[in-house]
C-alpha cells in the first residue's frame, strides 16, 4: 500500500460522514493516524470501541493538535464555534476543511478564526443517508459521488490539490466552485427537496380523514421515499435552511410559481401541459442515471442484506 496522504487526520464529529470517512481512509490507507472528537461521551466510547479512530479526545482542540488535515463533520450552525475553539491548536501548514452542505455561511463563520499559515478549503461531499451516529458509516458512501470544494481567493494551490486527491481516493469526483454558486445549486438539488419531503410527510400526519396507521400501511413508493428523506437529522437540516435562507427562498419562489401552474393544469383538465411536464422530467431522471448518480434499481444506495437507507 502507498504512503498515507496525511500523517495525522483529525475528525471533529463522528456521525455518518465522519465515521464513513474513517472507513474510507482505512480502506485506502490515507491516514497514518486518525484522531477523533465528539461532544457525547457515549459517542466517543463507541467510536474507540469499534475501532473507528486511533485516538479519541474530549475536546476538539486536543484532537486537532499536530494534525495535517482537520475535517469539521459537525452541523453547519456550529462550525464557527468549533473553529474558534481549535484555532490555537492548529499547526502551521495544516489543511482545515468541512463537509457542510452550506458554504457561504461556513466561510463567513470559520474564516475569521483561521490562523495565518493554516489552509482553509471548505468542502461538501454530496453523499449521505438519513442515518446518524458512529455506527452508521460505511466506506462506500463516497464512491462515485461528487465532492465540491470552494477554495477562497488566493488559496494555496498545493493544499487544494492535496484535498482534491484525498476526496478522489475516497471514491469521489471533485469539482470547484464559488460558495455562492454552490449554495444556489444545492438549494435546488437538495435543500428544497428536503423541505418538500418534510412538508408532505407532515401534511399526511395532520390529515384528519386519514389515520396514521393507513399512511404507514398503504405507503406507495413515492410517499415512502419522502419519509426516508424526512427522517434525516433535524439539527443538521434546521441549520441548513437557516444558513442558506436566501438561496432556498429564491428557489422556493420559483417552485411555488411552477406548482401554481401545475395546479391550474389539473383543475382545468389540461392534459397536454401535464404530459409535456412529465415527459421533460422523465428525461432528467434518465440523465441522472446515465451520469451514474443513481441506478434504475429501487433499492439503490441501500446496503444489501441490511435495512439501510438510500442516499438523501
Amino acid at each position: 500500500m502507498s504512503e498515507p496522504l496525511f500523517a495525522r487526520v483529525a475528525l471533529i464529529g463522528l456521525g455518518l460522514i465522519g465515521s464513513s470517512l474513517c472507513h474510507a481512509m482505512r480502506r485506502e490507507g490515507l491516514a497514518g493516524h486518525i484522531a477523533g472528537h465528539a461532544r457525547s461521551g457515549r459517542t466517543r466510547e463507541t467510536a474507540i470501541g469499534i475501532g473507528l479512530v486511533d485516538s479519541i479526545h474530549e475536546t476538539a482542540a486536543e484532537a486537532v493538535r499536530d494534525a495535517d488535515l482537520v475535517v469539521l463533520c459537525v452541523p453547519v450552525g456550529v462550525c464557527g464555534v468549533v473553529a474558534e475553539e481549535i484555532a490555537g491548536a492548529l499547526k502551521p501548514g495544516a489543511i482545515l476543511t468541512d463537509v457542510g452542505s452550506v458554504k457561504g455561511a461556513v466561510v463567513r463563520d470559520v474564516a475569521p478564526h483561521v490562523p495565518d499559515g493554516v489552509h482553509f478549503v471548505p468542502g461538501h461531499p454530496i453523499a449521505g443517508t438519513e442515518q446518524s451516529g458512529p455506527e452508521s458509516g460505511f466506506a462506500e458512501l463516497f464512491d462515485e459521488r461528487w465532492c465540491i470544494l470552494t477554495p477562497p481567493p488566493g488559496a494555496d494551490e498545493e493544499a487544494v490539490a492535496r484535498l482534491e486527491a484525498f476526496w478522489q481516493r475516497c471514491g469521489s469526483s471533485v469539482e470547484r466552485m464559488t460558495p455562492e454558486h454552490h449554495d444556489l445549486v444545492l438549494a435546488i438539488v437538495s435543500h428544497v427537496p428536503h423541505l418538500i419531503a418534510y412538508n408532505i410527510v407532515g401534511t399526511a400526519s395532520d390529515l384528519e380523514t386519514v389515520t396514521q396507521s393507513e399512511v404507514i400501511k398503504f405507503s406507495a413508493g413515492g410517499f415512502r421515499d419522502f419519509t426516508r428523506i424526512a427522517a434525516s437529522d433535524p439539527t443538521m437540516w434546521r441549520d441548513v435552511f437557516l444558513l442558506n435562507r436566501d438561496a432556498v427562498l429564491e428557489t422556493l419562489g420559483r417552485f411555488s410559481e411552477d406548482l401554481a401552474a401545475l395546479q391550474r393544469a389539473v383543475r382545468w383538465g389540461d392534459g397536454d401541459t401535464l404530459f409535456n411536464l412529465f415527459t421533460r422530467t422523465r428525461a432528467i431522471r434518465r440523465g441522472i442515471i446515465e451520469a451514474h448518480q443513481d441506478a434504475p434499481a429501487a433499492d439503490f444506495g441501500r446496503r444489501h442484506g441490511k435495512q439501510e437507507p438510500g442516499e438523501s
